[in-house]
């Protein structure tokens, strides 16, 4: 080993007494010049909030406490024409001087005493909207940037401003639009040797509130939790201003780490609740609570994307599943969902469903294991190739004992109530002691398969559900950006009238699709008598209930005497039986807009052998509505059929064979039988008005004016999926 030669040591020693020297001199006059560089600073910032945000911004005095912390009082920042945003009595902030040699501002401590965020939108007026203004400049370098990067210094940035110290006290924010008036105190708040504590009081006393855990943003670790005393967390501001009802005993969130590779920024982090109570009118009709969840959730943000990995855990009590969640940006944006179990004891898993989920389902025995698996893939800019495929796999699964709902009760005689807007309607008694009911072999053939044809084609042949049919429909409303299709087979349509109520809500949806599954794979009703219950039991008109009292009120007829005509036209209302006599004139023939209709029915009948080939419309020209119901019918009233189309539509007609019949699928929703169509419909509109004592112009407007509305009419059923 060679000893340094010692001139090269001199020099070296040299050289670093002179960078020394030069480094005192230049941090004792910049200590010396500090005072003026802080306050050219804030003069600096308070010019550029004035010119770039129109914010008035005011500190009483600044001075440095020590090396490296600031003390402010009496600070306040006033929006012009607005209210006032900020008051702080005292603040004082103080930075890491390694970081600062190296461009990061990093937060050392913060002591702040009585502060007030005060938030405002009075009439769409707020006080804090130059938060979201943007500089053009900003949008056009943001454009093609990479999202993994912005995410590591947003991150990073966070991290830096939370101090290492923290003494906060009597910091309140308040929030006050034309509805609702918030007030969060929060009465201290403190970080010390990495934990934090502090207290919140609500609305003047209403909760208060706890924050606890560690807190090391260095080591990019956080561990918090949030509950409240002897009591639950509640958030009446979120429920006066979204209608969601939200509580629970307490809420942590962990931030474990934070790396960058291989061109991702991947945070991994964990959140978990106890007792969480939901309400909200889309998601149940009664407060669902769920005792304990969590999620492991690893979130990998990309160049032009954002994922929860498929490391990604989530536990429900007794459910352990697996999710993958990721949406790219560009070049078009692209939703991919995916959903994973192992198989699980299935006991175990109907106990762990959320408390008020399920109600028909509450209280069931079950016995072997099941296994739940979603794939979801739609690209924005193919919606029509969207895949959806959603598995239920079963390993000697049975039910031994029906919960609060026997599910076996439709093969035997039971009563019906049908309700209205939440109100029971008349009851019916479903079998032969109903004069009305009539069995499956007593219905007019032409009926069965015109409905089936309309809302389940392949009813004999799928398991409850047609996927080709929901994906369908995700792309029909994905591309209208709004509900206008549904994917509803008979077999959901028959649980949804005889087991579960009608409200619209994701529960219910869930605990339908879960009542088939089991109906049609474990063969729990036949599919004969799942037909003739459905027959007997759907709404056809205005308190108008089964096809015995159908066929009798529309026609004055038996369902065996039904038409080929009658037929096609009952099958049309089933989607909106209430606009049933609005498909008819004064006279008591059917509208014009519903000739498109019976020709497409008609021509996928005879396809399929259920009646001959015909070029009269199927039956469309002699089906007459019975005399005693002429007078109800008004010539002119065209809104209420207006307003009975433009509600949503849940259960529309499938009209879809399962994906291994594409040539159906073209016929229905091809764009030369669609033309095709209207020009039918087209050329037999045919408008009757009342001309007494009208001139020759009002007659013509009348009628230019009675067909524009039915062909609104017409091209709402077109946009149902009818034709």
């Amino acid at each position: 080993m060679h000893l340094l030669n010692k001139k090269y040591i001199r020099r070296g020693g040299a050289v670093f007494l002179v960078l020394f020297t030069l480094i005192l001199i230049g941090g004792t006059i910049a200590y010396t010049k500090r005072e003026k560089l802080l306050h050219d600073a804030i003069n600096k910032a308070t010019a550029k909030a004035r010119s770039d945000y129109n914010l008035d911004v005011k500190i009483g005095a600044a001075s440095f406490v020590g090396l490296s912390t600031v003390a402010f009082t009496a600070i306040t920042i006033v929006p012009e024409h607005r209210d006032s945003l900020l008051k702080i009595s005292n603040f004082e902030v103080g930075v890491k001087i390694w970081p600062l040699l190296f461009g990061n501002i990093k937060l050392a401590s913060v002591m702040l005493n009585n502060g007030i965020l005060n938030l405002t939108n009075n009439h769409g007026v707020q006080n804090f909207d130059f938060l979201f203004k943007k500089k053009k400049r900003d949008t056009i370098d943001n454009a093609g940037s990479d999202m993994s990067e912005m995410a590591n210094n947003l991150i990073k940035q966070v991290l830096y401003k939370i101090p290492d110290d923290l003494d906060l006290n009597n910091f309140v924010v308040k929030y006050r639009d034309d509805s609702i008036k918030v007030n969060v105190l929060t009465k201290f708040a403190l970080i010390k040797n990495s934990n934090l504590s502090s207290t919140i009081i609500v609305n003047n006393g209403e909760s208060t509130l706890h924050l606890s855990g560690k807190m090391r943003p260095s080591d990019k670790y956080i561990d918090i939790s949030l509950y409240a005393d002897h009591k639950k967390v509640e958030m009446p501001f979120i429920q006066k201003k979204f209608g969601l009802k939200l509580s629970f005993d307490t809420i942590s969130t962990q931030l474990k780490k934070v790396e960058r590779t291989d061109g991702e920024t991947r945070i991994y982090g964990s959140w978990s609740v106890k007792n969480l109570l939901i309400n909200h009118p889309k998601i149940a009709a009664n407060d669902i609570i769920i005792p304990s969840g969590s999620i492991d959730a690893n979130v990998f943000i990309g160049q032009n994307y954002v994922s929860v990995d498929s490391s990604s855990v989530i536990h429900i009590k007794d459910i352990i599943a697996y999710p993958y969640i990721k949406y790219t940006l560009k070049p078009a944006k692209v939703y991919e969902l995916k959903v994973n179990t192992d198989l699980i004891d299935a006991q175990k898993l109907f106990n762990s469903f959320p408390i008020g989920t399920f109600d028909a389902l509450d209280g069931i025995q079950v016995s072997g294991k099941l296994a739940y698996n979603l794939n979801f893939y739609l690209d924005s800019s193919r919606p029509d190739d969207v895949q959806f495929d959603s598995k239920l796999t079963q390993e000697n699964f049975n039910v031994i004992k029906y919960g609060r709902t026997d599910l076996n009760k439709l093969n035997g005689v039971f009563v019906y109530t049908p309700y209205e807007k939440g109100k029971p309607m008349p009851s019916r008694t479903i079998g032969p002691p109903n004069p009305d009911y009539t069995p499956l072999g007593n219905i007019s053939p032409y009926l069965q398969h015109a409905v089936m044809t309309a809302e389940d084609p392949s009813f004999y042949t799928h398991h409850g559900f047609v996927e080709e049919s929901i994906r369908k429909s995700i792309a029909v409303n994905f591309k209208e950006k709004k509900f206008k299709r549904g994917g509803s087979t008979i077999s959901m349509q028959l649980v949804k009238n005889a087991f579960l109520n009608r409200q619209k809500t994701l529960a219910r949806k869930i605990e339908e699709t879960l009542i088939v599954w089991m109906i049609e794979n474990k063969h729990i009703i036949s599919k004969n008598r799942m037909l003739e219950v459905y027959f007997n039991i759907i709404e056809w008109g205005k308190n108008v209930y089964g096809i015995g009292e159908a066929s009798r009120y529309y026609f004055a007829k038996t369902p065996a005497q039904l038409t080929l005509g009658e037929s096609i036209y009952l099958a049309s209302i089933v989607p909106k039986p209430k606009a049933g006599l609005y498909s008819f004139d004064a006279d008591g023939s059917l509208k014009g807009y519903l000739h498109g209709y019976f020709n497409l029915i008609g021509k996928l009948m005879a396809i399929k052998g259920y009646t001959e080939r015909d070029t009269s419309a199927y039956g469309f020209y002699s089906v007459r509505l019975q005399p005693a119901l002429r007078q109800k019918v008004s010539p002119a009233d065209t809104a209420a059929i207006d307003k009975l189309m433009s509600q949503d539509e849940e259960d529309s007609a499938l009209l879809v064979e399962p994906e291994k019949k594409p040539n159906f699928f073209q016929r229905l929703f091809g764009k030369k039988d669609t033309i095709t169509r209207k020009k039918e419909n087209k050329r037999v509109i045919k408008t009757e008005v009342d001309t007494a004592k009208k001139t020759k112009k009002e007659i013509r407007q009348e009628r230019r004016e009675k067909r524009r509305k039915e062909k609104e009419a017409l091209k709402k059923l077109e946009d149902r999926g009818i034709f």
